[in-house]
This record gives C-alpha cells, sequence and structure tokens, in this order.
C-alpha cells in the first residue's frame, strides 16, 4: 500500500475519532503508530510527545508532522498532518453552517455535559502512562507538580518552565554522562 495514503487515513481515523485535544489522541496515535504500524518506537514516541509539547502550534498537529516526516520526509508530513487536521476542520465547518439550528437544543446541551467526564478521562490516562514512561517515581515526581503549580498558582509562564526544563535536562545528561 501507498505509505502517503496508508498514513493519511490513519491520522485521519485518528482525528475524527477523538474528542478532548491533542492529549486525548495519544492512545490512539499510540496504538496505531507504536503497536500496530510501529512506524515508531515507544520511545521515539516518547520523545516525539515532548518535542511536540514544546513547539509552538497544536499538539496533534505537531506530533502528526514530526510522524510524517519521519516516515517520509517532506511529503509524509504534509500526508499527517492533512490527515490528522481535515476531521476537525470537517467537523468545524458542519457545526458552524448548522449551529443555528441546534444552539439551544437541551438534547444536543445533554450529550455535550456528557462528553465533558470521558474527556477529562481520554487527558488524564494518557498523562499518567507518560509519566510512568518517562520514569516518574518519589523522587522526581515533585518535578511536574512544582512546575503545574507554578503555573496554575503563581501564574508563571509555562514557556519560562519549558525554558528552564530544557537548560536543566541539558545540564542534567551532561552530568549524567560523565557519571557513566
Amino acid at each position: 500500500m501507498n505509505i502517503y495514503w496508508d498514513s493519511f487515513k490513519t491520522f485521519f481515523k485518528i482525528g475524527i475519532f477523538t474528542l478532548g485535544g491533542g492529549y486525548a489522541m495519544i492512545p490512539l496515535i499510540e496504538e496505531e503508530v507504536v503497536n500496530k504500524k510501529q512506524w515508531v518506537s515507544k520511545d521515539e514516541m516518547l520523545d516525539l510527545i515532548a518535542v511536540a509539547q514544546s513547539c509552538p502550534g497544536v499538539f496533534a498537529i505537531n506530533i502528526a508532522t514530526f510522524i510524517g516526516y519521519k516516515l517520509k520526509k517532506e511529503r509524509g508530513a504534509i500526508a499527517t498532518t492533512v490527515g490528522t487536521a481535515l476531521p476537525s476542520f470537517l467537523i468545524i465547518l458542519a457545526i458552524a453552517i448548522f449551529f443555528s439550528q441546534f444552539k439551544d437544543n437541551p438534547y444536543i446541551a445533554a450529550i455535550f455535559r456528557g462528553i465533558r467526564p470521558a474527556v477529562v478521562a481520554l487527558i488524564a490516562v494518557p498523562t499518567f502512562n507518560l509519566g510512568r514512561r518517562a520514569k516518574l517515581n518519589r523522587y522526581t515526581i515533585w518535578i511536574p507538580v512544582v512546575c503545574a503549580l507554578a503555573i496554575w498558582a503563581l501564574g508563571v509562564s509555562p514557556i519560562y518552565i519549558i525554558l528552564i526544563a530544557g537548560v536543566a535536562g541539558y545540564f542534567y545528561g551532561k552530568v549524567s554522562k560523565k557519571d557513566i
């Protein structure tokens, strides 16, 4: 099968069946890209998630672009990016066209209220899985907790957190290589 068409279809399917944004897509992306297609390894996926989070832009688009680029350079990146973005575009377009007809419908409002807890779970599960794969333990769990509290309670910009974490990670890598 053509890798461009296969990657487009894979990411289109991921894009159409995911509610809750990029983080909710992580389990589906992992299942398709790591487990089924084996386009990237689990370790590569963890690295791609970290890089996609650090880059400006939409997380799901970033990760799709990186995976596509790894597969087939620029054309692969285009195929996966369009595959990821197209379902959301089409859904939002349909909603925009028909919004005035169902905006006050109590059944639609109830459906969205019912979806909210599921979306929270879809975001929470990959977060815990990422923490486990990142080898968080009782000695390192304080790092994401302090970062989250700094952002939430103190209003620290996430950009500063990312920059500080990048610099600290660089120096930690330099120090830990000397110990080996």
